[in-house]
């Protein structure tokens, strides 16, 4: 047993040591796990100090970016704050405003509306995101929506003007709603309330008409007493004309002589003085003209010696050579007023009458040595009414008008004046006016006739003259000229009394002598209508007229009937009387042909009713060797006219039975294409733009110079030959018109079309002093120098 015991302590110690060894690898193996879990767990613990690192730098970042985020919402809240305050002010300004007020979305549905709007619709805060339709209107506008529907199609703004009740007047504006993007999310609708000026402009129409039926009245008044002036002065005429042939003597006929430039200034003075009076009206005619300086001066040089000489004063003219650019006639009164305007202010010492040449302009001045101007009424002095040394208000010392008319006379000829003067030394005025481009000019003066040879005594043609004038003095001296002349007269006091006169008088009256302005409802040119229906036949008639007016003289040149105005002095009345007595004689020979004149030469055709002025045209024509035919009227003309002719057509636009438009438009209906160019006296522009419209190549004003007359016939023939030179004339007006603004074209176009300056003021809603403005600015562009050449000017620009 001991053995077997050892034994099996051996095996149990084997088995123990065999555990044991197991033990000891498991105890190797689990050191071996505990080494890898040691590093993994070392590995984790690196790892892990990363993690920490990184999110102590997270945590970092994420404070920077609390503190960024914290001071963008900082800035919105500014941001919102101050949109919140412009919303504010937007919402006070729309509710604060009287203007109406609708924005409507893509929809036409109401998005917001101003509480004027109210006034127009019936609308409350529940109408918002309504259709617009839906809403009432308290105004008609029936075409609204449309309107509004057009604009969100076009996106172009609409304007239109609507009436609500009681009279009001609203601008309605549509415009498109525009977001910051430039995008369209509707429309917006003002209604502007325009009441005060639609009832402005109505008050001015009417004090337009006011103003108009006042010009009308005074018209009237001025007819009247340019009669009654007329009336006194044609007696003087007529005793003037009688003494002529009566009296012997020299002295007896200078004094004469000086009664004739005496009553030759007074008619001058009386026609100028209405002519002023219409300025206002802007209706005085300027007819600018090149003329030697000195024929002016030397007319008041005559006139003004002798006023002078009375005074005891002394008068010195000094002549210049030199020719100027101006109207004559005005001109000549704008002197004449300074000259007595110095006479009247002068009481010892003398009177200076000359001109200065300052490079292109011409300064005609009057001095004296008289009681001088105060420095403080160098302005006053131009004022109406106004007079130096006339507390009293004598009136034998004139109405203190005269330098008043100067100065408006200096403004509507574009001369610039001006004074210069020393209190107790006397006073100096000047006019500044443009030069002619050459030194000498020849020109047909405003009513100067070309006179003919003088007949003879044998030659002298008598006849039977009904005379027709309710002025009794008149009357008698009318018998008294004619009657020495060996006339036999018929003298009635009006056209009632004339026709029933001829049904007893056997023998018909050679010629009619009558007043235009007669009693019982009839005037002249009437009684000489029914006088010429009596008798059958076409009596030569004399209108005696002191209406200057562009209408009368119509009338008169209508009814085949030779104006005269009063006063008119013996001798013109009597050349007239010739005049007509021989055409009555040789009705034939109102055509005259020049001869000894080459087949090749071109022919003028002169149609106008004044022997006289066919006269003068056909000796300047004849000059450079064209051939002339002169027709009285229309109808001669064409009975006679030849086609085929080569020439060029003068035509009096003013003629008797067919005027010259009329004959002008016949010929163009006809197919002839002669050229032709226009004549008027009248300045009726609008008329003359009409002519050329209705073809005529160019037309030229009386009076007109020579060399105006033989430049517009040149022309004429260039430009209907050179097709070349007509469209090159074309182009450059169009060209020179083209430079206009918008305004200027406007306002030239109611210029040409008769409009005064007043009344284009009044309708454009300007200034007259801006339209002033405007009319000098258009002339500068264009480079004309008056009416008719702006005339000319845009008709060829217009014209095909």
């Amino acid at each position: 047993g001991k053995a077997g015991r050892v034994e099996e302590l051996e095996r149990e110690l084997e088995a123990s040591r065999t555990e044991l060894q197991g033990a000891i690898r498991n105890l190797e193996a689990a050191n071996d796990e505990q080494k890898a879990i040691n590093e993994e767990a070392l590995s984790v613990s690196e790892e892990f100090q990363t993690t920490n690192e990184e999110l102590l730098t997270s945590k970092e970042e994420l404070q920077s970016l609390n503190e960024e985020l914290t001071a963008l919402n900082s800035q919105l809240q500014e941001t919102l704050e101050r949109q919140r305050t412009t919303s504010n002010d937007l919402q006070n300004v729309l509710y604060s405003t009287n203007v109406a007020t609708l924005f409507l979305d893509t929809n036409l549905s109401i998005r917001f509306f101003t509480p004027e709007t109210r006034s127009l619709f019936n609308i409350i805060p529940g109408d918002v995101g309504r259709p617009l339709a839906d809403l009432r209107a308290m105004a008609p506008d029936d075409t609204l929506l449309n309107d509004a529907r057009a604009v969100l199609l076009d996106l172009k703004p609409l304007e239109r003007e609507i009436e609500a009740h009681a009279g009001v007047w609203y601008v309605r504006r549509i415009l498109p709603y525009r977001t910051q993007d430039n995008k369209v999310e509707g429309v917006v609708i003002t209604f502007v309330d325009i009441s005060e000026r639609k009832h402005a402009a109505e008050e001015l129409a009417a004090a337009k008409r006011r103003a108009d039926q006042a010009n009308i009245a005074k018209s009237r008044f001025l007819a009247a007493a340019s009669h009654d002036l007329r009336q006194p002065l044609q007696t003087f005429a007529l005793l003037q004309g009688i003494l002529a042939k009566i009296v012997e003597g020299e002295r007896a006929q200078k004094l004469l002589g000086r009664l004739n430039e005496a009553l030759g200034a007074m008619s001058g003075m009386l026609n100028a003085l209405l002519d002023i009076n219409q300025i206002e009206a802007g209706t005085v005619r300027v007819e600018m003209v090149d003329f030697p300086i000195d024929e002016l001066l030397g007319q008041l040089r005559d006139e003004f010696a002798y006023h002078t000489e009375a005074q005891g004063l002394g008068f010195r003219s000094v002549p210049c050579h030199l020719a100027v650019r101006s109207d004559p006639r005005l001109l000549e009164q704008m002197i004449r007023n300074l000259l007595s305007n110095a006479l009247k202010y002068t009481k010892t010492g003398r009177v200076l009458l000359g001109c200065r040449r300052h490079g292109s302009t011409l300064s005609i001045e009057v001095w004296d040595t008289g009681i001088g101007i105060p420095a403080d009424e160098l302005n006053s002095i131009f004022e109406e009414y106004h007079q130096l040394d006339n507390a009293t208000h004598d009136r034998s010392r004139g109405l203190g008008l005269g330098l008043a008319i100067v100065q408006r006379l200096s403004a509507l000829l574009g001369h610039h004046m001006h004074v210069r003067s020393e209190l107790g030394k006397g006073s100096g005025f000047c006019v500044d006016v443009a030069l002619s481009p050459s030194e000498t000019v020849a020109t047909v003066k405003s009513g100067q006739q070309v006179e003919d040879e003088k007949p003879d005594a044998e030659a002298t043609i008598t006849g039977t003259i009904l005379i027709i004038e309710d002025d009794p003095e008149v009357r008698d001296l009318l018998e008294l000229l004619l009657a020495g002349e060996g006339h036999r007269t018929i003298a009635t006091i009006d056209g009632v009394a004339a026709l029933k006169m001829q049904e007893w008088v056997q023998n018909k009256p050679d010629l009619v002598l009558a007043d235009y302005n007669l009693p019982n409802s009839m005037t002249g040119i009437e009684a000489a209508i029914k006088l010429r229906e009596a008798w059958h036949e076409q009596i030569p008639v004399l209108i005696l007229t002191g209406d200057i007016s562009t209408a009368t003289l119509r009338e008169i040149a209508t009814h085949d009937c030779l104006p005269l105005h009063k006063p008119v002095k013996a001798m013109t009345l009597s050349d007239a009387i010739q005049q007509l007595l021989s055409q009555k004689q040789t009705p034939s020979a109102h055509v005259k042909t020049a001869v000894a004149v080459a087949p090749a030469v071109p022919t003028i055709f002169v149609v106008d009713d004044d022997r006289n002025v066919r006269a003068a045209i056909s000796s300047v024509v004849e000059e450079e060797n064209y051939k002339v035919e002169t027709f009285g009227n229309s109808e001669d003309f064409l009975a006679a006219h030849c086609p085929d002719t080569d020439g060029c057509l003068l035509i009096d636009i003013w003629l008797p039975g067919m005027t010259g438009l009329d004959l002008l438009r016949q010929l163009r209906n006809d197919g002839q294409h002669m050229p032709v160019i226009m004549i008027t006296g009248s300045g009726d522009i609008p008329m003359a733009v009409e002519a050329m419209k209705a073809g005529a190549i160019d037309f030229i004003e009386k009076p007109f110079s020579r060399d105006d007359l033989l430049a517009s016939i040149k022309r004429a023939f260039e430009l209907s030959k050179d097709a070349n030179r007509l469209t090159a004339w074309h182009e450059e007006a169009a060209s020179q018109i083209a430079s206009l603004t918008a305004r200027q074209r406007e306002i030239m176009d109611l210029v040409l079309a008769g409009h005064p300056n007043k009344n284009i003021a009044a309708d454009l809603g300007i200034s007259q002093r801006t339209v002033e403005n405007h009319r000098a600015a258009v002339m500068k562009k264009t480079g004309v120098k008056s009416l008719p050449a702006l005339a000319r000017l845009a008709v060829t620009a217009t014209n095909d």
